[in-house]
């Protein structure tokens, strides 16, 4: 009977225990290796408190069962109210293939050793979806809550499933994220997470570096961002396609209506040819001109001047002057040397380039195989420099490409990303394949060159007295290297643009400066052929160029020393050059001096020609030419030095398009006061040139993205595509600065065609 009151008080306590095993568990409060199975645990959208200490950790354990094609998400709250950052709340989060922790407080550094304490945190862990192959997929999810502090650390837990976690194709969605609260969104099919993350500071994103030492920044900590995302599906092929076709198809259009205009001029010479339009043949198969077109001279302009019937130093006479058959075009074996044997040359220098009026024929005495060969080491010094650039640059992109792809890290390069179109390892395939104008263009003026070149030739050859006599003499060599310059300016602006940045900023410009300076050096060649700057000190110019715009844009941004030292050498580089152009060369200095006679001779030149001349300077136009493009320099140098701007390589490069376009200006207007004419293709040129160079700015200034600001910045500037779906504004740059500079070699290339029946002794020099 002594069991009767222990089996009364087991039926007693029988029906509490069926109740409790019955109901379910809130959580599992479990000590260290306790043996006991957590699988069922805590409820979702549930709020769980606790606190733990060194003594105690809380697990709580959390399981659903995920469904084919169904992709589930979950999201983890932890809150605690404890601001010890000595004993912070540890949380972890294990799953079947991953691990995630983090502590509450959630510690911030920001700038100048600031830092923000969260005391709310939340992740969302990545789901693993169940396929048909697997079958319902159970998800167990155990999450660890605990500290080292003595005397405990309070907190609350929430676990949520994410309703809307994948996001939709052309649906935007809209939701809110903070620093320590980031959000993780899912992407069906070829799946990718979008993860955003807010900075607890500005200062990442392009905001002030500079607060106030006491200012309040506890309203950081309940900054919050409301954001909108929307996924769009990428382009089609067939917009690849479309977009490569139209740009050969643009471009190859110039090819054919070059042939044309060549069958068109091949034609017209045939037909003077046989209609003899151009003179009576002399007995020897040369063309004789009864009466060439002459110009009018000022009385006594003619001191000094070669006198038809004489043969200038060093120059052949043509075989309808009686003189000797005109030598074989090889240069192989001439020597610059062989021009300057007569004992008084300099003296007879100074004589012929002092003349108040100057002609071509002044200008053009030495050996014609001699200046030529002159030239074309312009051509072949390109080529190498090219080369030799070209290679490190390839290197380096290849580089930068690799690590964005690798890395994910679209901080490195500055894209539109609005308008990026990838193709294969390349990230905007569209900023490369527009470059292809410069590369098709270069080569198509190349061709254009090579057919003029071998014309010319088989004109010497024929003994023309036109090629040898009459017009502009011919040299290719500075065109040749303006084509190698359009083409490399293409290849090197598509190597920019794999990753554009603030290290690569020289690849798209160096050849900018250098297409700016030949075409210069080609329009004073074309009426200075004996005395133009060689090749070694043209692009010795160049390199410095180049240096002083890494070294701008460096140190331009703040530095006013570097400003006020680039602007004393920019004033004096002008006055140097103006010197030289003025004089033609013969103001010399002789450095040897140790006494003041060097300024008295710079004195005496002074008083001789801008003094006793005051009335009237010596040469007239050169002389406005050079007051002009001295006030236009010097404007430029004022404007850097007092408002510093940011792009230093844009403001070189706009110092060296309006001297260009000074200087062009200036030519055709000395062209028209000299009763010369313009013939319709240049004039067709000069106006293609004028109106596709201002549009082509147009959209230049559009600043799509920028290196000089955070990529953050540079974003903000990103735009949509506006030809094709594939091309952005800069693209259309691209498409039409290649038309405008190709049309500008051409206006070079033609703007002096009307002189080739003018002997030269009749051409003026300005």
């Amino acid at each position: 009977m002594r069991g009767c009151p222990r089996l009364a008080l087991l039926c007693a306590l029988l029906p509490w225990l069926l109740r409790a095993a019955a109901s379910p568990r809130p959580a599992q409060l479990l000590a260290r290796g306790d043996p006991r199975d957590p699988a069922r645990g805590a409820d979702f959208d549930r709020v769980y408190s606790g606190v733990v200490s060194l003594s105690t950790e809380n697990i709580y354990s959390f399981n659903y069962t995920s469904q084919p094609g169904q992709v589930n998400a979950v999201r983890v709250y932890v809150n605690s109210s404890s601001e010890n950052l000595d004993y912070p709340v540890l949380v972890v989060v294990r799953q079947q293939k991953a691990v995630l922790s983090w502590q509450v407080p959630l510690l911030f550094q920001g700038l100048y050793q600031r830092s923000y304490n969260y005391q709310e945190v939340s992740r969302t862990l990545c789901p693993s979806e169940a396929t048909n192959e697997t079958g319902p997929l159970e998800q167990l999810i155990f999450v660890d809550v605990a500290s080292m502090a003595p005397l405990g650390a309070p907190y609350k837990l929430l676990v949520t499933k994410i309703q809307h976690f994948q996001l939709q194709t052309n649906i935007a969605f809209h939701f809110t994220a903070s620093p320590s609260q980031p959000q993780k969104k899912d992407f069906p099919g070829e799946q990718f997470f979008v993860v955003f993350v807010i900075k607890p500071e500005d200062y990442a994103c392009g905001g002030s570096f500079f607060i106030q030492e006491k200012e309040n920044q506890t309203w950081n900590l309940q900054r919050a961002k409301n954001l909108k995302v929307t996924i769009v599906p990428s382009i089609k092929e067939t917009i690849y396609v479309k977009s490569i076709l139209l740009s050969f198809l643009i471009f190859f259009s110039f090819y054919l209506g070059c042939l044309l205009i060549a069958f068109v001029h091949y034609i017209r010479f045939q037909r003077k040819s046989i209609e003899g339009s151009f003179g009576s043949s002399d007995g020897s198969g040369n063309m004789a001109v009864s009466h060439p077109i002459a110009a009018s001279t000022p009385e006594g302009s003619n001191y000094g001047a070669i006198e038809e019937s004489s043969s200038s130093p060093g120059r052949q006479m043509s075989s309808s002057d009686g003189g000797q058959p005109c030598q074989s075009d090889t240069d192989s074996s001439v020597e610059e040397s062989d021009f300057d044997t007569m004992p008084d040359i300099e003296s007879d220098k100074n004589i012929i380039r002092t003349k108040m009026f100057l002609y071509l024929s002044d200008l053009s005495r030495k050996d014609r195989r001699i200046v030529s060969k002159k030239y074309k080491i312009y051509f072949w010094n390109i080529i190498t420099l090219a080369v030799f650039y070209a290679l490190p640059v390839i290197q380096l992109v290849i580089t930068y490409q690799t690590v964005v792809n690798v890395t994910g890290n679209q901080d490195i390069c500055y894209y539109n990303f609005l308008c990026a179109h990838p193709l294969g390892v390349l990230s905007a395939f569209n900023n490369i394949l527009s470059n292809l104008g410069h590369v098709l263009l270069g080569f198509l003026f190349l061709l254009i060159v090579l057919r003029r070149d071998i014309l010319h030739r088989r004109a010497l050859e024929a003994k023309d007295i036109f090629a040898m006599d009459y017009g502009i003499p011919k040299h290719f060599g500075v065109f040749y290297a303006m084509g190698i310059a359009l083409m490399m300016e293409g290849v090197l602006s598509a190597c920019y643009h794999v990753c554009p940045n603030y290290s690569n900023f020289q690849f798209d410009t160096s050849f900018m400066y250098m297409i700016a300076g030949l075409c210069m050096l080609k329009l004073y060649q074309t009426r200075h052929p004996d005395i133009n700057a060689s090749a070694y000190a043209a692009y010795a110019s160049f390199a410095v160029v180049i240096t002083l715009t890494v070294l701008g844009v460096v140190f331009g941004k703040n530095d006013l020393w570097f400003w006020i030292i680039f602007s004393a050498i920019h004033i004096l580089a002008s006055l140097a050059l103006s010197t030289q152009i003025y004089y033609m060369g013969r103001f010399k200095i002789d450095v040897s001096d140790t006494d003041l006679g060097i300024f008295r001779r710079a004195a005496m030149v002074f008083y001789t020609d801008f003094v006793q001349q005051c009335s009237r300077p010596l040469y007239m136009d050169r002389m406005v030419l050079l007051i002009v493009g001295n006030l236009v320099n010097w404007s430029f140098a004022l404007f850097g030095l007092i408002y510093r701007p940011r792009d230093f390589a844009s403001y070189m490069l706009g110092i060296f398009i309006c001297n260009l376009l000074l200087y062009l200006a200036f030519y055709i207007i000395m062209k028209l006061r000299s009763s010369e004419k313009l013939l319709p293709i240049p004039l067709f040129c000069i106006v293609a040139t004028a109106v596709v160079w201002a549009s082509a700015l147009y959209f230049f200034f559009q600043n799509l993205s920028s290196w000089e600001g955070t990529p953050a910045e540079s974003r903000e500037k990103n735009r949509e595509c506006i030809l094709l779906d594939f091309f952005d504004d800069h693209d259309i740059w691209h498409f039409l600065s290649a038309t405008a500079l190709f049309f500008s070699f051409l206006v070079l290339l033609t703007l002096d065609d009307d002189l080739d029946v003018v002997r030269r002794d009749q051409i003026p020099v300005f």
